[in-house]
């Protein structure tokens, strides 16, 4: 069984730490966590360096942590840097290409990702940016076992 990372808006840290004890992601409908999420099996280190090498050209080295908001035996939940998801909302067809093909050339676990996937994943993010933006919420992640 692998990890399931749901992605969610909340306005601050107290909220996003209320997350259902009980609930498998497949119920989890995301309204209840402040607003529509996104379920992922990528990592949000990943994603934060996806998003900062790629986009922003930060070294990798450099990418901030995240902030571990709760720790349960259960679960956590992190808040990943506003520096991740803001960059997203200035840029046009050409950098998340660019972006898409940079990060289809970095090795992962499974091996380099295919570019398609990885434009369509910084599209669904580049979505995800503008509604946390126009909720005034800040990104935090859910993570199940």
């Amino acid at each position: 069984m692998g990890v399931t990372y749901k992605y969610f808006g909340a306005p601050d840290g107290a909220t996003a730490a209320r997350v259902p004890v009980t609930m498998r992601p497949e119920e989890l409908g995301g309204d209840e966590l402040g607003m529509g999420g996104m379920f992922s099996k990528i990592k949000p280190e990943t994603v934060a360096a996806m998003v900062l090498t790629g986009i922003e050209g930060i070294p990798l080295h450099k990418v901030p942590p995240l902030e571990l908001v709760v720790l349960h035996p259960d679960y956590a939940v992190v808040k990943l840097p506003m520096t991740v998801v803001d960059p997203l909302r200035g840029i046009g067809e050409e950098s998340v290409g660019a972006a898409a093909f940079i990060w289809s050339t970095v090795p992962d676990r499974g091996g380099p990702r295919d570019a398609f996937n990885v434009y369509q994943l910084l599209h669904e993010w580049q979505d995800f940016s503008h509604r946390l933006h126009e909720a005034g919420h800040q990104p935090y992640c859910l993570v199940w076992p």
